[in-house]
């Protein structure tokens, strides 16, 4: 299903009558990018759901925010747009740019497995016209690949995975007057995170998880949830699927051992759990990988 009619900032570039979307695309796993032209607009986002990085391609000198006229963008300047950020836009003139939306679930899962951090403590920061010159040339990088060729499209995931993690390593911060309420209790976490990362070629089931934490099915997800920012099944998921891709890149397993050594129960269940999130087979990942 596609993620586009519920990215805010997309749709409100969309529908307007001066911006023209050159080119997008759903990268699975969360991420969407897209590279839009614009010309003497307006526009507004309240509170969107996804968080946006955004890089200024051409132009942009005459773009500023209404809350900052002061401020004005320029090639190579970003802007942060955490979830739930509401700003108010003029453009003047003539600019290219582009976007990576990143879902707050895949955010929350980066922000585990980097910060080892839960989601809820810490934030994205807003930050409008940066400077951040190897953020700018991945963007650079990125918008040179060709989206729709299958082997350039999971460079195109790649690099944005990349993007991910430096955001969360420069432009995240501690939420300020943070009272956490349930969850997990971070020795707790961390054993849980642990147990999956060792166990991740056997069939772990909520029981097992619940046991470790002594509660029930039903607590115990809704905590987990709280801590690790998706449920227990999507965070698993997503685990093994890091590991595959980890395989795949490293060694010469075949794809069926690959898939054993990740949990998944056969080769086609395997494929079919990573074209699903990442657009692509995992013979194509690993052709795309290889390829000069």
């Amino acid at each position: 299903m596609s993620q586009l009619p519920h990215i805010q900032v997309f749709q409100s570039l969309n529908n307007s009558p001066h911006s023209q979307l050159e080119h997008c695309a759903e990268l699975g796993d969360g991420l969407t990018a897209a590279m839009w032209s614009n010309y003497h607009d307006a526009r507004e986002y309240q509170g969107p759901s996804h968080h946006t990085l955004s890089c200024y391609l051409e132009g942009g000198t005459g773009t500023f925010r209404r809350d900052n006229p002061g401020a004005k963008g320029a090639p190579d300047k970003l802007c942060i747009m955490p979830a739930g950020h509401d700003s108010s836009w003029v453009i003047n003139g003539d600019i290219r740019l582009a976007h990576l939306y990143i879902s707050p679930e895949r955010f929350a899962l980066s922000a585990v497995s980097l910060l080892d951090r839960e989601p809820r403590e810490v934030e994205l920061r807003e930050s409008t016209f940066v400077d951040d010159p190897r953020q700018a040339a991945r963007f650079r990088q990125l918008t040179a690949l060709n989206w729709d060729e299958p082997g350039e499209r999971l460079l195109t995931s790649s690099l944005a995975h990349e993007m991910i993690s430096h955001a969360l390593l420069h432009q995240v911060g501690q939420r300020q007057n943070l009272r956490l309420k349930g969850g997990l209790a971070p020795a707790l976490r961390r054993q849980l995170r642990d147990y999956i990362e060792a166990n991740l070629s056997e069939a772990i089931s909520l029981g097992q998880l619940a046991a470790l934490a002594a509660l029930s099915e039903y607590h115990f997800a809704r905590m987990f949830r709280e801590s690790f920012g998706v449920p227990p099944h999507r965070y698993l998921l997503a685990r093994r699927l890091v590991r595959a891709q980890q395989l795949l890149k490293e060694t010469a397993l075949p794809l069926g051992d690959v898939a054993l050594a990740c949990g998944f129960a056969s080769a086609s269940h395997f494929s079919n759990r990573f074209r699903s999130a990442l657009g692509a087979t995992p013979g194509d990942y690993r052709a795309a990988l290889r390829s000069p």
